[in-house]
């Protein structure tokens, strides 16, 4: 896959999208292309997070105390909160198939930031807009169970 290939995909995803062109190309250019086979652990329950896998091809499943949760697909960022702020893990995830992706460690994407201050400014809003309505998805789940 191209550069530009990778910077068009990361584009459309909604928080990293925010980050202005130059600032999407040193992110591309600067990431760690990984690749995992079959089986493969991209991380595990229960570890530190570092930051965060955006998916370039093949499939990851989410698993929690060996269940399967969720299966992400190519296009896919896992660990988008990971990229600005250390937590401990809450599930595994692992290739399902042969998987390349980028890992983008929250030092790097810390760093764009800092550099870039417009696209901190326009992350910053898509999270505050992604934890409100995250917050709005909780208390309807509560009306619904009261």
């Amino acid at each position: 896959m191209t550069i530009e290939n990778e910077i068009a995909m990361l584009a459309r995803l909604p928080v990293l999208g925010q980050l202005e062109d130059e600032a999407l190309r040193v992110l591309a250019f600067a990431a760690d292309s990984v690749s995992f086979s079959t089986g493969d652990f991209l991380f595990k329950q229960g570890d530190l997070s570092t930051g965060g896998f955006f998916i370039a091809s093949g499939s990851v499943e989410l698993v929690s105390d060996h269940r399967e949760l969720k299966v992400i697909e190519p296009g896919a960022l896992i660990g988008e909160m990971a990229l600005i702020a250390q937590t401990r893990l809450r599930h595994s995830a692992r290739a399902r198939e042969p998987v390349s992706a980028l890992r983008i460690n929250r030092s790097l994407f810390t760093r764009i930031l800092r550099e870039y201050p417009g696209s901190a400014v326009k992350v910053r809003a898509a999270i505050a807009a992604s934890l409100d309505q995250f917050a709005r998805d909780l208390s309807a789940l509560e009306a619904v169970r009261t």
